[in-house]
């Protein structure tokens, strides 16, 4: 079944209804085609979902029937915060889609010093709203309550600014070893503390970068033996914390 998010002004309990508006207009009538008596779920971005019928498709707007209200469990009991390297190429689409699909509450795009991709101004805009739009459809696909805020693109110390207010800091790094130790870090994390994981771009951090993480408070953790590119490092740490956190 369908879904989309609304804002809390657009729900009207009492009246039992829902009024969507803006593009997912277009999307229920012309591209679902979908019509009157259809049913679909209506997330309000935080905790409650909405299982609607739509009454009525008029012009700039589709009037849904409530038909019932639930408050169900299908976010991370952890806030989980992907800081990225941008990658080359459109990997950070596959990455943005994935990891929301993972349970990622927001996802950072960073410029690391072995970036290949750098966007100016009017490119990383242009690039964060399209970026938004695949986390919104993803957010959408997975029956997740909010749709994950992708961030404009920051530099590394903003980064890592950013990150200090998070509970648990991980950066993944090739030359961490000891997998008892990563183990020890990651069975530490409890749920309801906020979690950051840096990744590195292609060709992965410098040194510095890895020192300036850890005098943050950041732990270097290993993902195994095994050399895993950009868009595979961020996906297998989401997916190991999704394991453990979730009963």
């Amino acid at each position: 079944m369908q879904r989309f998010f609304v804002k809390p002004y657009q729900i009207d309990e009492k009246a039992h209804e829902i009024h969507i508006t803006g593009t997912d207009v277009n999307h229920i009538a012309n591209v679902l085609r979908m019509r009157q008596g259809e049913e679909l779920w209506v997330s309000d971005g935080e905790k409650k979902e909405y299982h609607c019928v739509i009454e009525a498709i008029d012009g700039g707007e589709v009037l849904l029937h409530i038909l019932y209200a639930q408050e169900p469990d299908y976010e991370l009991p952890s806030r989980i915060y992907l800081f990225q390297g941008l990658p080359k190429a459109d990997k950070m689409e596959l990455i943005i889609q994935k990891a929301v699909e993972l349970g990622a509450y927001e996802i950072i795009p960073v410029e690391t010093k072995r970036c290949v991709v750098r966007l100016d101004k009017k490119k990383a805009e242009k690039k964060t709203a399209r970026w938004q739009q695949i986390a919104e459809s993803a957010a959408k696909q997975s029956k997740r309550m909010l749709v994950p805020e992708i961030h404009s693109v920051m530099s590394y110390k903003e980064a890592l600014d950013y990150a200090e207010k998070l509970d648990v800091l991980l950066i993944p790094y090739e030359l961490a070893d000891k997998m008892t130790e990563t183990k020890a870090v990651l069975d530490k994390i409890q749920k309801g503390q906020s979690v950051g994981i840096f990744i590195g771009p292609e060709g992965g951090f410098e040194e510095e970068e890895v020192r300036a993480a850890v005098s943050k408070g950041a732990a270097p953790v290993t993902l195994g033996r095994r050399i895993l590119r950009t868009e595979t490092a961020g996906l297998a740490v989401l997916s190991i914390l999704m394991f453990q956190l979730e009963d």
